[in-house]
């Protein structure tokens, strides 16, 4: 059924489809909304079976999802930022655990200086933590990704984020077809966990587990990851035809045929660089992208068939490793290890700067032309940075940092539009 929903709605009617039992739930901007209209299908009856928990913490949310699923019973959460870094221990856990929890991320900032805009700090901070990583597109890719997510977390038990753009879709309105239930039924068979604990059948989950064999436990958790190279795509192919539209996969890409210049990147941002290619490819420019949509795990072979032919590759990060770059860029860099392609690093969009058409045209262009670095930052006010470097020359006691660039700007504080 074709519906005009706001994003976070439409995720939360995919969700419900896909019959979670625990859904456990603290706020934070800007997941709120799923959380928030899931509560209140709970309360009608619209989900039914399903226990809605208000906890106390971001960290309690992850705790009794654990809980839950360890229990036997399919398990929801939704985070963001700041929040999503108080539970960083149960994320962690989790994926150690082998427990296959779906968690949406509303992607946003991570302080300080405080911002409650889009970037993607918060789950490249967790990166590393053994969860899956799919990062959608537009809103009607997000509400697909989260049923495809269950499935595969529950054909693998390991748990999957699902990482959609604070904002930009978790706010936006957009027509999304909101799928048959029976359909979602037929996809997503009832949950069979692999693990469980059971009275009938005591085992114990969380073990301590010494140098011995720490290792193997930790390589077999990078095999699970591995393993979803190949399901992530098939399960995408079954939702393709099943829901008959393309969603989800490793990678997407778009106009690579003779591309000399290719754009990677992840997320929302990847409509606004389609825009910019058709624009520059009716001009002639020989320009293509590849969205990414497995960031974990890393499709390394899929990247570099995509990449190999290009004469150099941009990609463009909403997040930053503060002191080398982009996380984006590493893998991006191993899969065109040997190849000699020139790969440029983008920093934009941090704490929700605008990446407009007319930025990413004159920057492409700069990158045909090879006038960019390995690291460049989009739209950076250069005037703004080095007036703050001239002031911490002057004084030893320069101020804070953000409350100074404020200033600088002509304002005390940040407003909201």
């Amino acid at each position: 059924m074709l519906q005009q929903l706001e994003g976070s709605r439409a995720i939360a009617q995919g969700i419900a489809l896909c019959k979670p039992e625990v859904v456990c739930a603290y706020p934070i901007t800007p997941q709120t909304h799923i959380v928030e209209a899931l509560a209140e299908m709970v309360r009608t009856g619209e989900l039914a079976n399903c226990e809605f928990i208000n906890v106390e913490s971001e960290f309690a949310a992850l705790s009794v999802a654990i809980g839950a699923s360890a229990a036997g019973a399919r398990s929801y959460t939704a985070t963001a930022s700041q929040g999503l870094l108080y539970m960083c221990e149960a994320v962690y856990n989790a994926a150690g655990l082998g427990l296959p929890i779906v968690m949406t991320i509303g992607n946003r900032a991570i302080g300080a200086p405080i911002n409650i805009w889009n970037d993607h700090s918060d789950s490249m901070a967790m990166r590393d933590a053994g969860w899956i990583q799919l990062y959608a597109e537009t809103n009607q890719e997000a509400l697909d990704l989260h049923i495809q997510a269950f499935k595969l977390a529950e054909a693998l038990s390991c748990p999957v984020m699902v990482c959609v753009d604070g904002f930009i879709l978790t706010h936006a309105y957009e027509r999304i077809e909101i799928p048959d239930k029976r359909d979602v039924d037929a996809f997503l068979p009832p949950y069979d966990p692999v693990q469980v604990l059971d009275c009938n059948d005591p085992v114990s989950i969380g073990a301590m587990v010494g140098p011995e064999a720490f290792a193997e436990v930790k390589y077999l958790q990078h095999r699970k990851q591995l393993r979803a190279l190949e399901l992530i795509p098939e399960i995408a192919s079954a939702f393709s035809a099943r829901f008959k539209r393309d969603s989800g996969g490793l990678v997407k890409p778009y106009r690579l045929e003779d591309a000399e210049t290719i754009v990677v990147a992840l997320g929302s941002m990847n409509g606004t660089i389609k825009d910019v290619i058709d624009e520059m490819r009716n001009e002639g420019h020989a320009m293509g992208s590849l969205a990414i949509v497995s960031f974990r795990p890393f499709p390394l072979d899929e990247v570099r068939a995509a990449l190999v032919d290009a004469k150099r590759i941009v990609i463009l990060e909403k997040s930053l490793s503060v002191g080398l770059g982009g996380p984006l860029s590493d893998g991006v860099r191993k899969s065109l290890s040997g190849t000699g392609i020139k790969g440029h690093t983008v920093i934009a969009g941090l704490g929700g700067r605008a990446i407009t058409r007319k930025s990413l045209m004159d920057l492409f262009v700069k990158a045909e032309k090879d006038e960019l670095e390995l690291l460049n930052f989009l739209d950076l006010d250069l005037d703004i940075v080095n007036g703050q470097l001239e002031r911490e020359k002057e004084t030893r006691r320069s101020g804070p940092v953000a409350e100074n660039v404020l200033k600088s700007i002509g304002t005390v504080a940040s407003r909201i539009a």
